[in-house]
């Protein structure tokens, strides 16, 4: 997995090369030194390992580069999980801890005391809140020379037998009057029990934890050998390769220890929270026994305590929500105030800033000025200041836009002036020396355009082979944008005498591939529908209002429902229908009595030979009349669906003629008749909107045709039948 030769990772583990006065001498590794550089290998391999994956996530994480003049927003998320306290704590425990302490430092920096700082440097009344600063803590670890940090380092880097116990002895002598710093012989004779001789505690802000001094030397140590550097730097694995450099072998510094790395890089990280703006979620740990649902007052309380949460929460209700400088809330918000606005000229940004809330009415409670800034204590003053300047915004954009307007205007206008003096000074010039040259370029064209026209009839050279390519070429771009779409379009661009040969020849295959795509794309059923909407079209086009809406729709020869179809196949078509006679159309319709006008639901039937008018309960024969026998069929102009069948008096079975509601299917219908028929002229379409029909016994009747908004069909008080239709939607 490494790509390192068997033999040299065995060398380097086994063996260890020092350079002594420009000499290198090598000093095989006893089998606990062997295990050493076994662990320190495999710990840098991880830790370097780590490294370069947290590297080349951030860099597929890094943002596109940017103009350097370009704002660029940076968010971070520090998920630290807090302190740790166990039965035995190493050296593991303590850089977490110590971890811990600079950010509740950091948190005591930037809220408590910063706040309260800025309150007292702004001479703002306030009443001090104490609180415990956890300095003296993170100054004991990290102090030079004195602190534990230091302490170790020396400890790591002094010759001789030095073991973990010489390092708490040393740390007794020289920190023992800390009172943050406790081991078993500084220990009072109540503490000496719970304090073991190898042991040391500290009184972190969050609690006291004990510390084991076992493998704090070797971990922090954690030397790797050169040998084993120069084995990773020739190893075969890129990333191995990368991750251990062959600079670092010519380096012959001491490598910096675990704690002093770890020291550092919380270094860096507290310079990256200070120049930000840090935002706090703490988050409360229950219970000590990770149960849901169960909250120790003991242990919340203690947490909610050395977090410093109440103390902040002090601060906050005391201090003020909203803070500013003076120059700052005056230039923003001196519109609201007359004698601030446009520009205060009373005296300084404060004086100002003291009219300009007389002027708000601020009662004395709601604010506190202080040398450089003004402090507004409730977040609803500051609401209500920021409405009424809301308000105003669109009175000051008015009065903004006016005299900006004025100010785009005349600057254009000048701008335009010198513009135009600038150039009647040199246009003329200008101008006779771009027409002479002009006039020259197209002279050169115009007679090499000239020769090529007067000889485009001769065979192609020189002189005209240019003009007869622009010609060709003009050809068929205009061809291209000319061509006939449709194979009833005749017509075809007229070609010059050069192209005629190729146009006749794109003519002819142009028309044979309209005429094969236009009969690819009719199906039998089509072109039978096309019959059916061309028949539609010669018998209602221009004459009945409701053609145009009719166009879109596809007829169909069978309107019926499910049910009804299923017993027209069972019952129609084996026992009404006449032998030898085909279905051409069937619809549901509603007939209308020849006595009073009554509606009757039926169903309408068109054979190839007859028109049956069924019953729609029982689909039993109401009506046959032959299609020959037909004088005529009455439409009105209007949108409604009616149609009067003409029937004649030897017709004795019939009595009067058949009213028919056909509602929107009525030109479907109506056209198939017509085609079935076998003639045109047995439809008319009455423009009068009044027709005549004969009733049962020979009487007359009359159907009035009206528009309306509520389309219906009824018996008017005079006798007639009242049919109400829609307008037509270019009539609405």
């Amino acid at each position: 997995m490494l790509c390192c030769p068997e033999e040299v990772l065995r060398d380097a583990l086994t063996n260890r090369t020092i350079e002594a006065r420009g000499e290198l001498v090598t000093t095989p590794l006893n089998r606990d030194q062997a295990i050493y550089a076994r662990d320190a290998l495999a710990k840098a391999i991880y830790e370097r390992l780590f490294k370069w994956l947290v590297e080349k996530i951030n860099q597929s994480l890094k943002p596109q580069k940017t103009r350097s003049s370009e704002r660029r927003t940076l968010m971070g998320l520090l998920d630290i999980y807090g302190f740790e306290v166990f039965k035995k704590n190493s050296f593991e425990q303590f850089c977490i801890n110590y971890c811990n302490e600079k950010l509740q430092q950091l948190f005591i920096e930037l809220t408590l005391k910063s706040e309260q700082e800025e309150y007292f440097r702004e001479g703002v009344e306030w009443t001090p809140i104490n609180y415990f600063n956890n300095k003296v803590i993170c100054d004991l670890v990290e102090e030079k020379h004195k602190g534990i940090i230091s302490l170790l380092d020396e400890e790591c880097l002094r010759p001789g037998g030095a073991t973990d116990k010489t390092f708490l002895f040393k740390m007794e002598q020289t920190i023992r009057m800390h009172p943050h710093f406790v081991t078993h012989n500084l220990a009072s004779n109540k503490l000496k029990k719970s304090i073991a001789r190898d042991e040391f505690r500290l009184i972190h802000y969050a609690g006291d934890v004990t510390y084991k001094i076992e493998g704090f030397l070797d971990k922090n140590n954690d030397l790797l050998f050169r040998d084993l550097k120069k084995a990773m730097a020739g190893a075969g694995n890129s990333i191995i390769k990368d991750a251990f450099p062959e600079s670092e072998l010519l380096s012959k510094k001491r490598p910096p220890t675990a704690a002093t790395q770890f020291k550092f890089s919380l270094q860096e990280l507290m310079e990256i929270l200070m120049s930000k703006e840090p935002w706090y979620v703490r988050c409360i740990k229950p219970n000590d026994y990770k149960q849901a649902s169960k909250f120790d007052e003991k242990v919340v309380g203690h947490q909610v305590q050395y977090l410093g949460l109440l103390e902040n929460l002090r601060v906050r209700r005391a201090g003020f929500a909203y803070r500013r400088r003076y120059e700052t809330f005056l230039e923003r918000y001196k519109c609201l105030c007359p004698e601030t606005w446009p520009r205060y000229r009373g005296g300084t940004a404060k004086e100002g800033v003291a009219v300009l809330i007389k002027h708000l009415n601020y009662a004395p409670e709601e604010y506190s000025m202080g040398h450089t800034k003004l402090f507004i204590r409730f977040p609803r003053t500051l609401f209500k200041t920021e409405d009424a300047f809301q308000q105003k915004k669109h009175y000051l954009a008015s009065v903004i836009q006016a005299e900006f307007r004025c100010y785009s205007a005349r600057k254009k206008y000048l701008k335009m002036r010198k513009a135009a003096i600038l150039i009647e000074n040199s246009w003329r010039r200008y101008q006779a020396q771009c027409l002479l040259e002009r006039r020259r370029n197209a002279a050169t064209v115009i007679r090499r355009f000239i020769k090529g026209f007067i000889t485009r009839n001769e065979p192609e050279n020189d002189v005209n082979a240019r003009f007869v390519r622009q010609v060709r070429v003009e050809f068929l771009k205009r061809l291209a944008a000319n061509l006939p779409q449709t194979v009833l379009d005749k017509s075809w661009p007229t070609a010059p005498l050069v192209c005629k040969e190729t146009s006749e020849l794109l003519h002819d295959l142009h028309r044979k591939w309209l005429v094969r795509k236009y009969c690819r794309s009719v199906t039998p059923k089509r072109k039978a529908m096309m019959e059916w909407k061309v028949e539609a079209e010669a018998l209602f086009e221009g004459k009945k209002q409701s053609y145009k809406t009719s166009v879109p729709q596809e007829f169909q020869e069978n309107r019926l429902p499910p049910e009804l179809e299923l017993r027209r196949e069972n019952m129609f078509e084996k026992s009404v229908k006449h032998q030898g006679e085909m279905t051409l159309y069937c619809l549901e319709v509603t007939k209308y009595d020849r006595h009073g006008y009554k509606p009757r639901d039926r169903v309408l039937i068109l054979t190839d030979a007859a028109l049956y008018l069924l019953d729609r309960k029982d689909l039993r024969s109401k009506h046959r009349i032959p299609l020959k026998s037909l004088e005529g069929i009455t439409v009105s102009s209007l949108t409604d669906g009616l149609a009067l069948f003409r029937i004649p008096q030897e017709m004795k079975q019939d009595k009067g003629d058949l009213i028919l509601d056909m509602g929107p299917h009525m030109i479907e219908a109506v056209s198939k008749i017509a085609m079935a028929y076998g003639h045109r002229n047995i439809v008319s379409v009455d423009k009068n909107n009044c027709v005549d029909h004969r009733l049962c016994g020979g009487k007359q009747g009359t159907i009035d045709f009206n528009m309306g908004a509520n389309p219906e069909i009824i018996k008017g008080k005079n006798g007639h039948l009242i049919v109400v239709a829609l307008a037509a939607p270019e009539q609405c």
